[in-house]
């Protein structure tokens, strides 16, 4: 199966100079045209310390100059490796406009204050999955699963304050490569990267 992608020229000169402040343009762009389900929807790639990966789609709760943020259970298998191995690459692919955004860098937790805030806007349901679910772990049957979630939603029925786990926390993705890559025919695709120097960021283009 192949395609064609037909889409507007992207050039060096219509970049904004820091890739946080093109990565809002984009993702604006997207959100407010309603031209994707869930436009923060990434892919999180991990790797143990043998280089062994690992990939899931995490949905983006937050980005800001300081970088990415997602919510997980620290204790689940993106969470160890990220513990043992700080270093994580995120996707977004955004085919219906054939274009995707490639970050890599390095993963740090967010302090507990931010992570708690967070986890108060919430559904109540949510609040309660985090609790019920030991992330990435073997489980008998989905039975065991629902048992333990309502059990707690007996503990802390709607309306209840449902603390915030201690296993369970947010990190910031800091970016030390951004690439935004546009599909055009003939496999001739625009991909600019944004590279760090220091506190600079130069680009560069690659061939598709």
């Amino acid at each position: 199966m192949r395609e064609q992608y037909r889409s507007e020229g992207f050039t060096e000169d219509t970049l904004a100079a820091d890739p946080m402040q093109q990565f809002a343009h984009w993702f604006r762009q997207i959100a407010v045209g309603g031209m994707l389900h869930e436009p923060n929807a990434m892919v999180v790639s991990t790797a143990t310390p043998e280089g062994r990966p690992s990939s899931r789609t995490v949905l983006l709760k937050k980005y800001d100059a300081r970088g990415f943020v997602f919510f997980t259970n620290y204790e689940s298998r993106k969470g160890r490796e990220l513990t043992a191995n700080p270093y994580v690459s995120l996707l977004f692919p955004w085919h219906p406009i054939a274009r995707q955004v490639i970050v890599t860098g390095r993963a740090d937790r967010v302090g507990r204050e931010e992570t708690v805030a967070y986890f108060r806007t919430r559904p109540h349901g949510s609040q309660l999955g985090a609790w019920a679910s030991p992330q990435s772990t073997v489980i008998g049957t989905r039975g065991e699963l629902l048992a333990r979630y309502e059990e707690l939603a007996a503990r802390y029925p709607e309306g209840e304050h449902v603390p915030a786990p201690p296993y369970w926390g947010g990190f910031r993705v800091v970016p030390d490569t951004i690439e935004f890559w546009q599909g055009h025919e003939n496999r001739l695709h625009d991909r600019l990267r944004y590279v760090r120097e220091g506190e600079q960021w130069r680009v560069e283009r690659l061939c598709p």
